[in-house]
This record gives C-alpha cells, structure tokens and sequence, in this order.
C-alpha cells in the first residue's frame, strides 16, 4: 500500500482521519451501515455480530403478550425501538391480530421514546402523545411517575432485554406492567468472529471497539468469562483499547466492571462514528524524531504528513521504541515484543529493515552498535522523556 498525503483542506489526497486505525463492530443489526461509516473514514474494520435477532413471527411468547393486552386494554403504551415497534405489528399481522392490536394502541396514551420510535408510530397510523427530547427511559419513567400510575395498566415494548429498574418502579408506583418482549437476542450461531475480536483486543491488535446495544456489551464480557478471558479483556479496555458506546444505556454492562466508555451526545451511529474519528486520531501524539514529525497510529505511521502502512512484526517493533523514544531498545527486548519470532535476533534485523522501508525514512531508527536500537529523538524534546504516554 502506497502512502498517502495527510491534508487539512479534505482534497482527495487527505488521509482519512482513522487511516491506520483497526475498529471493532459489534453490531448485529444495522452492522453493515456502521461498517460502512467507519471504512469511509478510513478504519479498517473487524466485524463480529456477538448476538442474532430471533424471528418475531415465531416468538411465542409475543403472541402470548399481545393476546393479554388484546383482551385487557392498556391505558398506557411506551415504545422503545423503531425496529422493536415495527416489528410487533408486522407479527401481529401474520397472527391476524394486526387491526384489532393497532385499535388497542389507539386508544392508549402512547409514548415513543425517541423519534425513530415516534416515526415508526405515525407509519402505523397512530399518534403520540408525548415523546421525550433526551430519548432518555428515565425522562420517561419521571414523566410516568408526575402524571400518576397507580392502579393503571401500562404496556412497555422491551428493546432485546429486560429492564427490571424501568418496571420495577412503575409497580412500586401501583402500576400494572404487562411487558412485551418484541424482539429477543440469542449467540450468534457463529461464535469464530466473536473469539477472533476477543483475541485482538487482549492483543492490543485492536484500537476501539464499538456497541450499539448493551445486550452485545453484555454478550461479549459473557463470551470472554466463558473462554477465560475476562481478566485480560477488562484490564485491554481500561488501558489500551477504547470502547465507544452509542449511549449509556448501552454502556451499563461495561461501566459495572469499571471500564471507561465515550458516548456521543446524540445517541446515533453518525455521532459515534465522529466522535471514534476525533478520539482515535486526538490520542496519538507527534514524535518529532530525525528532522521529522512522526506519529504512531494503530497499524500506520504518519512521517511527515504521509501515511505509511506498517507491517504487524514492524509496529510492535515501532511502539517498542516508541515507549522510550530516544533510548537504545536491546535487540532482547524488541525480540521479545516481536509475534512468532522464537529466540534468533536475527528475526528483529530482519523485521527492522523491512520497518525502515516502510517508513520510507531510515534515519527515524539508529542502530548503536551492540546495545540495540532507538528512535532518533531530536534534540531538546523533553516532553518526551522515557515513560511519557503515547
């Protein structure tokens, strides 16, 4: 792969603003439009579904709930997903319960969470009555709790989990919770993708990775307890990989094994995808070494404004020297850093000639003759003494 120019005017030459940088999706359902945003932008992305819709139609105990809600009508309907929403009429049809279920709704103070949820509504014909600006259940649940729940019947569409704190509270307030779980997530049938991002993230071979639901958060700390990696997994996060979350209801499985999340402030795909492209780049820092600016990317280095794909044997070599940029590696060292290459030092010579060529600048990394190798820091750069984070 050739370098490419770095350019702030965006031309066609500028280096994507996560060139270099590896991404993790999570996502099952709408996986491929954020696979799509984050490779526009120049991630490279590693896709691993951790969890599968079930078929409505087939979910028994939908059919089960819509029958209740059908012979006893609710006062009071909450819809929480535009998915979840569209999905429980279009199964309601197939029963042929469709008309009779939309008549129900229609008669109910029916609150939408957000306005994809509210758009989905309006398609099937009904109205809102209220739908809250943070798309937030808690502004919902305070608004449920002012207006008084005691004694009334109030549907809730569950979004693929249960939210115990959500209905708990409306029964503490007198409330009857008929809980309808529209849709509900199952393990992918294909756990290879799930266990190839667990073993990246361990090997920091991953910068960031993204959920768009907390039942896939939740889903992959199980898989990784499940395959003995939960220890390593927790400790990835905290420290070298960033996990982005769409929202923080998302963000509750991981926040329990106190793990740092970012968060967007519109909980959409597009505001996820701009804040990874603003966080991945904003933590790197510029080196300025042999005359040359260089910065350390996931799996690139910018020099000099030019993108240059590194090798995998060559970046663990660079983020070595990087670590203490200025001081002699020892070739035992940089051994022990290099994946697969056994006890012959011969292999970091090897792996180093193909780094400098890849760098295109060979005086970035000086050979001291017996002792090892060192990034060329210039002169005077302090700030980035042995230590300093990168």
């Amino acid at each position: 792969m050739q370098a490419q120019q770095v350019s702030g005017n965006g031309g066609p030459e500028a280096v994507a603003p996560l060139a270099g940088f590896t991404v993790g999706v999570t996502a099952a359902r709408r996986a491929d439009e954020l696979g799509a945003l984050l490779e526009r932008r120049g991630a490279t992305v590693l896709r691993a579904p951790v969890l599968r819709i079930v078929p409505l139609i087939d979910d028994t105990e939908l059919l089960a709930k819509t029958k209740q809600l059908l012979d006893g009508a609710p006062d009071i309907v909450v819809a929480t997903t535009a998915i979840g929403f569209r999905g429980w009429i279009e199964a309601a049809d197939g029963w042929g319960l469709g008309e009779a279920l939309l008549r129900r709704l229609g008669e109910a103070e029916l609150l939408a969470r957000g306005p994809k949820v509210r758009g989905a509504v309006r398609a099937a014909g009904l109205t809102e009555a209220w739908s809250p600006a943070s798309e937030s259940m808690a502004e919902v649940l305070e608004r449920l709790l002012d207006e008084g729940v005691d004694g009334r019947r109030v549907a809730v569409q569950l979004h693929g989990e249960p939210l115990p704190g959500f209905i708990e509270s409306l029964r503490v307030a007198g409330a009857r919770v008929v809980a309808v779980p529209v849709y509900r997530w199952m393990p992918p049938e294909d756990l290879g993708p799930v266990d190839r991002l667990l073993d990246a993230v361990c090997a920091r071979s991953i910068d960031a990775v993204s959920f768009t639901s907390a039942p896939a958060a939740a889903s992959l700390l199980d898989r990784a307890g499940q395959r003995g990696q939960l220890d390593e997994l927790i400790a990835a996060f905290r420290r070298d990989v960033l996990v982005a979350c769409v929202g923080p209801v998302t963000a509750l499985p991981l926040q329990a094994h106190d793990i740092p999340t970012l968060q967007p402030e519109r909980f959409r795909l597009g505001p996820l995808v701009q804040l990874l492209a603003r966080e991945l780049p904003g933590r790197v820092r510029p080196l300025p070494v042999a005359g040359h600016q260089v910065e350390i990317r996931g799996q690139a280095a910018v020099v000099d404004g030019l993108l240059r794909p590194v090798p995998p044997a060559g970046m663990a070599l660079l983020r070595a020297l990087a670590r203490r940029p200025g001081w002699v590696v020892s070739r035992a060292d940089l051994l022990r850093v290099l994946p697969g290459a056994g006890r012959d030092e011969h292999a970091v010579e090897t792996a180093m000639a193909r780094l400098r060529s890849a760098l295109g600048a060979p005086k970035l990394i000086q050979t001291v003759v017996k002792r090892g190798y060192r990034l060329s820091l210039d002169p005077h750069a302090d700030k980035y003494a042995p230590g300093a984070a990168l």
